[in-house]
């Protein structure tokens, strides 16, 4: 009998193959030759293997083109805002780190598991373990230069790339700039720690990593090849794998020195928990009196145990290497470990606030400086007035521009009210800025832009989502200190188009906070630009903040971007069109200046005939010596951060911040602008080395453009977060905390830190109002009031960014904001007026609480508003004001602040909420009998009233019969009053009101 059977097996390029059955005989039964026939399978036909050859390379020309994609419209974007050198420089730095350390890499693991093959001992006769080896060495010869390639290559890529992420550290240190301050531990200019000791750091933790690797590479050689044998007792290695591997440890406990050494200088910017805080940062007595010595003593022990390790070299044994190794080891718990321990314990514990004074002290100077904080005033302040009730009054009326306007309530007013298209949308959150009114005084003003809102339009589909429906149109702005007749805002700006009395600008809002989806603007298809009466007007795009897509590659490139193959062959699309993404201010800052850290609350202002966005941006480092560390997430949060306002870099832990940015983005055009703003900076000069030119100087920021940058609320949130506890500069105080404060929670957002507030006003040491940034603080557990602080928020001001801080004595019992909240809960009077004004399903709504120091004692105000039942918008209806223990609840700012001074006897307690006096505006003349009944028709009157020109849009009239029907309910609260007094019956009153109410 016999057969045969043979296969050969021929590998494709693109990992096709083909499997030949050159010959299958079955077996012989006889001599005649074999009785079964012989089958033979052929060669795919040459047309199958043109298809799959062709299948193979149109892939790999997909994926190729896919990655080429990416890359090529990142570069077209930054070409299209002009900073192709941000691109350029962070495409080359990520280019260069990944080549040089992948090949370091490579050539380190390569080089070893070379020398440790090249030192094999000759296999001669070989132990049980290594004939089992065997077979292993004889798999692998065949490729032993493919494995070795491979290898290497594999550890070069991961290296590579891990590299590549540090290109920041690359840049900093290649171009950091001195600080010119030094730390008081080791004379050491702080950018050796915010810019060297990084880069320092990474540079030992690549050394291990590529130790490590090349020891565990050359030990499995050794091991493979009979140069290390573990199988026999006692672990036996050649002379030459002993020399090899001695030398990788060697080098491995080199390095360990090193480390040493460097932690030395990274106990200045080591993080621990101290005073029961985990953001203490620097050396403490322990760590000054035990680490330190013990990092020296154990560099030397690490340097000589190395020299051990290289001595095996010529001594070809292993044992004083094992000795220096165990002796290092020894020493790390002994004197690394156990001798700081016995410090703490017997030496610090029992006097432990004399001990750590110095370090207190270090940590304090060192944390007010990196936070910008070491030149807040801080001043002693009363809490209580001598003041007569006229001065009172009088300086109630100079001391604070009272803003009435809440941004954060009245948003909805200007959605309803301002909206003019569902396909509109303003923030949830509007902007506080000042602008000059016509008679020439400059007021605050509250703002918003009316954005392009997709979800809003009626019939979706691409071309409406994507080139007919591409911009929002004008800014929408009302005065801060006051409201019109019926409650609404008193708009300056308004309606579609735009007027008012802001200067002539551009209105059309290509770039938005809520502008997220692309747009495709400036070709054959005509936009949307508004509705006047029943007319669509359209226009075309006129701006360069696009990239073109005329050129058929961009157009592909752009559908596998966006995964949009209409893209590529839309009829839409031709001769100057553009395609505008990136389209929110904080992406494209971010994008043109990855360095920097963006404020969440960009905002903007009309200057010279644009909408601009104005972005704050911040430089940051965490490794400023003796700073503690706060995370930003953390310390930006606050009530109004809650799904209305993004909080900055959520996770991003700093010990150094500096507002040395402003950045400007055209609401039209997209045109980024960087300018200078903190010019003594060293992280900005840093950063402005390594991408000369991205940066304009303070100089060329135009006086329209000052006058509308202010103090940036996130900075200010840091910084006060900052000086709850490093108001202080004893150390004995802030060790026994006594004066620590606290961030108070917003009375009408539990839970949720108050906001600081925008606000004009003067502090007691200024001659007049300036634009300010204000805040709270209550003493640590109580809701006393401890402080107020205030910041020169107006850019133009000499002392813009001056901190006062105005401390009111430890046992004071000035209300702080939630007493102030509480009390006007339950104070009966308001409750009853409350009641009323709760009327059928209207809700009450209050503003922000705002506080100002007035005469020595510090007065609120907060603005009530009403939800109607006809509508879904606050209107401004009430105005709590609190002055000492004197409260009002009055229809106007100026009527609650007569009731408060005493200067007038105003309306008596059961006339609360009357009109204003006949000479301001006629009263409604009731109709007969203060009857309960005559007034609750005139109230009905009057809803119904309200419900008509509601419905016909009339405002006016609108207003007047919301006027009409609060005075038809006050008169019949009087009358009940009247006729039962003011307990259960004044109760049922309001029953039949709201019955009343309900009916219609």
């Amino acid at each position: 009998m016999g057969g045969a059977l043979a296969f050969r097996v021929q590998f494709h390029p693109l990992r096709v193959f083909e499997v030949r059955t050159l010959a299958f005989q079955m077996p012989d039964r006889g001599p005649g030759g074999p009785t079964g026939p012989r089958i033979s399978v052929g060669r795919p036909s040459r047309r199958a293997k043109t298809l799959l050859m062709t299948a193979g390379v149109l892939a790999v020309l997909a994926m190729l083109f896919v990655m080429f994609a990416g890359f090529w419209t990142d570069w077209l974007w930054y070409r299209s805002v002009r900073y192709t050198t941000v691109f350029t420089t962070t495409l080359w730095t990520r280019i260069g780190m990944f080549a040089v350390f992948g090949l370091l890499m490579a050539v380190a693991v390569g080089f070893n598991i070379w020398l440790a093959h090249r030192l094999r001992p000759p296999l001669s006769a070989m132990s049980l373990e290594q004939q089992s080896l065997d077979r292993y060495r004889m798999g692998i010869a065949p490729y032993k230069k493919w494995v070795l390639l491979g290898v290497t290559a594999l550890v070069g890529l991961i290296a590579g790339a891990s590299a590549a992420g540090q290109w920041r550290t690359w840049l900093m240190w290649i171009n950091g700039v001195p600080f010119g301050t030094e730390d008081p531990q080791f004379g050491k200019d702080v950018s050796f720690y915010a810019f060297d000791l990084p880069w320092y750091r990474f540079l030992l933790s690549f050394g291990f990593a590529a130790t490590v690797l090349s020891l565990l590479a050359a030990a499995l050689v050794h091991y493979l090849y009979g140069g290390l044998r573990i199988s026999t007792p006692g672990a036996r290695a050649t002379s030459q794998a002993t020399g090899h591997l001695s030398v990788l440890l060697g080098v491995f406990v080199a390095l360990k020195a090193v480390a040493y050494w460097l932690d030395r200088y990274g106990l200045a910017v080591k993080s621990g928990d101290f005073k029961a805080t985990d953001n203490w940062t620097g050396l403490r007595f322990v760590d000054a009196n035990a680490y330190l010595p013990a990092k020296t003593i154990l560099f030397f022990i690490a340097a000589i145990c190395a020299v051990l390790f290289f001595a095996t070299l010529w001594r070809r044994t292993w044992q004083l290497p094992v000795i220096g190794f165990g002796l290092m080891v020894l020493s790390a718990i002994l004197i690394g470990g156990l001798y700081p321990a016995i410090v703490q314990n017997f030496q610090v514990k029992p006097n432990e606030q004399a001990k750590e004074a110095p370090y207190i002290e270090k940590n304090i100077k060192a944390t007010r400086e990196a936070y910008d904080i070491d030149d807040a005033k801080v001043s002693n302040y009363q809490g209580e007035s001598d003041a007569s009730s006229e001065e009172l009054r009088e300086a109630a009326n100079t001391t604070a521009s009272i803003r009435l306007l809440d941004p954060n309530v009245v948003s909805p007013s200007f959605q309803q009210l301002q909206q003019v298209r569902s396909y509109y949308q303003f923030p949830a959150t509007l902007d506080v800025d000042r602008y000059t009114t016509e008679d020439g005084e400059e007021q605050d003003t509250v703002v918003g832009l009316r954005e392009i809102n997709i979800s809003g339009i009626t019939e979706r589909n691409w071309i409406n989502d994507h080139f007919k429906y591409t911009h929002g149109f004008g800014m929408v702005a009302g005065k801060g200190t006051e409201v019109a007749s019926n409650g609404v805002p008193a708009f300056v700006e308004k309606d579609l188009p735009p007027e008012g009395e802001l200067e002539d600008y551009e209105p059309r809002v290509y770039y938005g906070e809520k502008t997220t989806q692309y747009s495709i603007v400036g070709g054959p298809q005509k936009e949307l630009d508004y509705i006047s009466g029943n007319e669509e007007k359209t226009y075309s795009y006129k701006g360069d903040g696009g990239v073109d897509l005329s050129n058929p590659l961009n157009r592909a490139a752009y559908a596998v971007t966006f995964n949009e193959p209409q893209i590529l062959y839309s009829g839409a699309i031709g001769e100057g069109s553009q395609i505008l993404y990136n389209r929110t201010p904080k992406e494209r800052v971010e994008a043109v200046a990855p360095w920097l850290t963006i404020d969440g609350d960009p905002y903007p202002a009309v200057v010279d005939g644009r909408i601009q966005w104005i972005v704050d941006t911040y430089t940051t480092t965490n490794q400023y010596p003796y700073s503690s560390r706060t995370t930003l997430g953390e310390t930006t949060a606050d009530a109004l951060t809650d799904g209305q306002r993004s909080v900055i870099a959520q996770q991003n832990r700093v010990n150094y911040i500096r507002n040395s940015v402003k950045a400007t983005v055209d609401a039209y055009s997209g045109e980024v602008k960087l300018y200078e703003w903190d010019t003594e900076d060293p992280v900005l000069k840093t950063w402005m080395k390594a991408f000369p030119g991205t940066v304009e100087p303070k100089s060329e920021i135009s006086d329209s453009l000052m006058a509308h940058f202010r103090y940036p609320q996130d900075l200010f949130k840091v910084q006060r977060e900052l000086l709850t506890r490093y108001h202080v500069t004893s150390a004995g105080q802030f060790y026994s905390g006594s004066e620590r404060w606290q961030v108070p929670d917003d009375p009408t957002h539990k839970g949720n830190a108050v906001p600081p507030y925008y606000l004009s006003m003067r502090m007691p040491d200024q001659q007049e109002q300036t634009f300010s940034l204000t805040t709270t603080f209550n003493p640590s557990g109580r809701e006393t009031l401890g402080a107020f602080m205030a910041v020169n928020a107006d850019a133009r001001s000499e002392d813009y960014g001056t901190i006062r801080i105005l401390k009111l004595p430890s046992n004071t019992t000035v209300s702080g904001p939630q007493q102030v909240q509480s009390r006007f809960n339950s104070d009966t009077e308001i409750a009853n007026e409350i009641n009323i004004l709760q009327r059928g399903d209207s809700e009450i709504e209050y503003g922000n609480l705002l506080t100002v120091p007035l005469e020595g004692g510090l007065l609120y105000v907060e603005p009530v508003y009403v939800r109607g039942a006809g509508t879904n918008y606050p209107l401004l209806r009430k105005v709590l004001v609190t002055y000492g223990d004197k409260t009002a609840f009055e229809n106007t700012l100026d009527e609650a602040l007569d009731v408060v001074f005493g200067v007038d006897d105003g309306p008596a307690e059961e006339e609360r909420g009357e009109e204003p006096p006949a000479e301001e505006e006629t009263p409604r003349e009731p109709s007969g009998d203060a009857t309960v009944q005559e007034a609750l028709q005139d109230a009905r009157d009057a809803f119904e009233a309200g419900q008509k020109a509601l419905g016909e849009q009339d405002w006016e009239a609108y207003g007047q019969a919301q006027d009409d029907l609060e005075d038809a309910l006050r008169r019949a609260d009087e009358a009940e009053r009247a006729a039962g007094g003011d307990g259960k019956n004044n109760e049922a009153g309001n029953g039949g009101n709201d019955k009343g109410r309900k009916e219609e």
